[in-house]
């Protein structure tokens, strides 16, 4: 082995050791809620669901809003509605704790939905996330549960020291030729070799195969966890180091007052937005707030999306952003936890994701193990030199006595 690779060996090793806690952690709880969404849609399929009426006429938005206040005891902060028919309606309740709180969910006063039939505005269910296990399993793999600013730079720079394992990894394992002896020790799991060699190859090849794939979730990772790294993506993207003006709209507080301006509201968006399978609406805060629209393309993706912005007072629509205007920075960065949980690809990219994932689980586990015989191997060797040392002496003496 060359200089140049020991020295890469070092770092990979010693790194892998002060990382590889966090780095199991995360790969895990990533491996686990890839497929929140279908597992959580399956176990609460009655509640998510409905039957709709021949007719098909959903309720007044603002109704329904009434009995969302009442049955969660709070304004709705957040309420997605959807294009399909058979869908229930979920109206959020977020409202922030103490945000110097050490542990996550003490910075959470109230995180509940009340999920209501559009058609007849009954509650099929009242969920409390902060008690969900997929909720848990996604903020363990955002801060390790601590709060954020305090857990998600442990996370955001085990994931960065992660990426360089990759790396390092790669250069370590590139064979020299591709003979078919190298090709087999370097593609291949030697399953009937011992216990040892298989751990090696487990390291090895299975790391090799997901490199790619486990790279953009590292590098997505560190966008949403280091915001230095995510300007960085920003600049290079978009060739501009000027970040983009907000779109800032207010409420004309003077303009006269009309009923139920937020299904005014709604009922625009429905007709602006007709290309979404769901759309998202944020009630007016404050006195100037607007009602915000979201229309989001696709059942699950998050990044192609248009936000229409309104007049509390009046529903009258003030303003259009849309995605297509985007520079390449701004959508790159829409698309960071999208690329990220591999939902950007459908179901085929969930799946790359998770296998991805429990490869990623794997390898400090591997590592490890390697690292411990490592260990064992070069005591042993101590143990055998020592041995040979005596052994030699005693010769040396008997013959210097004959």
């Amino acid at each position: 082995m060359t200089k140049t690779k020991k020295a890469i060996l070092f770092i990979h090793r010693w790194l892998g050791l002060v990382s590889g806690l966090v780095v199991f952690i995360v790969a895990i709880t990533g491996c686990l809620f890839c497929f929140q969404k279908e597992i959580s849609e399956a176990v609460y399929h009655k509640q998510m669901f409905v039957t709709p009426p021949k007719q098909g006429v959903t309720l007044p938005l603002t109704r329904l809003n009434d009995i969302a206040q009442k049955t969660l005891k709070g304004k709705a902060s957040f309420i997605t509605t959807y294009n399909a028919p058979d869908r229930a309606w979920e109206f959020m309740c977020y409202q922030a704790g103490n945000q110097d709180a050490f542990w996550f969910f003490n910075t959470i006063d109230t995180y509940k939905s009340a999920f209501i039939n559009p058609y007849t505005g009954q509650v099929t269910m009242v969920h409390d996330y902060e008690t969900d296990f997929f909720v848990i399993v996604k903020y363990l793999h955002w801060s390790l549960l601590l709060n954020t600013k305090y857990g998600q730079p442990i996370v955001g720079y085990s994931t960065l020291i992660f990426v360089i394992l990759l790396i390092s990894g790669l250069v370590l394992w590139w064979p020299k030729n591709l003979k078919k002896s190298n090709f087999n020790k370097s593609f291949k799991v030697k399953w009937k070799a011992g216990f040892k060699r298989v751990n090696y190859d487990l390291h090895n090849v299975p790391g090799f195969y997901a490199m790619l794939v486990a790279l953009i979730l590292g590098l997505t990772g560190m966008m949403m966890a280091l915001k230095w790294f995510q300007t960085t993506v920003y600049v290079v993207a978009s060739r501009s180091i000027t970040p983009p003006k907000p779109h800032l709209f207010a409420s004309d507080t003077t303009s006269k007052a009309l009923p139920y301006p937020m299904d005014i509201a709604f009922n625009i968006a429905k007709q602006k937005l007709a290309d979404a399978e769901r759309i998202g609406l944020s009630p007016a805060a404050g006195n100037k707030g607007v009602i915000y629209a979201t229309g989001y393309r696709g059942e699950e993706i998050f990044y192609d999306f248009d936000v229409l912005q309104f007049n509390q007072y009046t529903g009258k629509l003030l303003d259009r952003e849309n995605y297509q205007d985007k520079n390449a920075g701004e959508k790159l960065i829409r698309m960071t936890y999208d690329l990220h949980v591999g939902a950007i690809w459908g179901l085929p990219g969930k799946i790359l994701a998770f296998l991805a994932s429990l490869i990623a689980t794997s390898l400090p586990v591997t590592g490890l193990i390697i690292w411990l015989g490592k260990g064992k191997k070069s005591k042993s060797k101590q143990v055998k030199d020592v041995a040979h040392h005596k052994s030699q002496q005693r010769v040396r003496v008997l013959a210097a006595a004959k």
